[in-house]
């Protein structure tokens, strides 16, 4: 498996029967492939639509059916559209069980900085700020690093997202949550150490007697 797939397959295990879940771009929007259809989850995209379905085959796009990056979708039996001020009502509202975005820092509060990298030309924040402060749940899935350095840093030298802690952060190396408001080592993916996890991190992560190895 690579970095991506096993993110993906362990952020997949946090979905519940019934959760209405906004995927981001990215990584999360693989987070899809590995939801039993027996589950039941409820996907929505931002743009307005809930029942999101697979990927459609080269030549069977439709032009008015796409993710919030503007990649094709398909939408399944019952699915709804809506406009973007209902979708953004649902979000807002608390309506959304789990978003899962990806991230370029989060912080040892938990803190997340998703959106722009200065000198940079980006198009806007987009809905991340609405998804993270309004989600019941946030799950980052992201590598654990980038060019050599950690995401997962004492403190976000790029802007915030939101000033609301994410719940979960699910890398390629690790899962850590913030009991407490302290990043706190809960898994390690397989194969890998506490030391080779700690050697990779910025932030200094609560460690506890036995940390398991994620199943997937």
């Amino acid at each position: 498996m690579d970095a991506q797939e096993i993110i993906a397959r362990r952020v997949a295990q946090e979905l519940k029967p019934g959760n209405l879940v906004n995927l981001g771009i990215g990584i999360p929007t693989l987070v899809a492939n590995y939801v039993s259809p027996e589950l039941k989850v409820f996907f929505q995209s931002e743009n307005g639509l809930i029942g999101t379905g697979p990927i459609p085959e080269q030549g069977l796009e439709h032009p008015l059916l796409t993710d919030a990056g503007g990649k094709p979708i398909s939408a399944l039996p019952g699915a709804s559209t809506f406009d973007s001020a209902m979708s953004f009502g649902l979000i807002r509202g608390g309506h959304v069980d789990v978003t899962v975005l990806g991230g370029l820092q989060v912080d040892a509060g938990g803190h997340l900085a998703n959106w722009m990298i200065p000198g940079k030309m980006v198009p806007g924040m987009g809905g991340a700020m609405d998804l993270v402060s309004g989600a019941r749940r946030v799950i980052v899935a992201m590598q654990h690093a980038a060019k050599g350095k950690s995401k997962i840093v004492k403190q976000c030298n790029l802007p915030l997202t939101s000033s609301r802690p994410v719940s979960l952060v699910v890398t390629d190396l690790a899962v850590i949550g913030f009991p407490g408001g302290k990043a706190t080592l809960l898994e390690t993916a397989p194969g890998i150490s506490v030391g080779e996890v700690m050697a990779v991190t910025e932030a200094e992560l609560v460690v506890g007697d036995r940390v398991p190895e994620m199943k997937i």
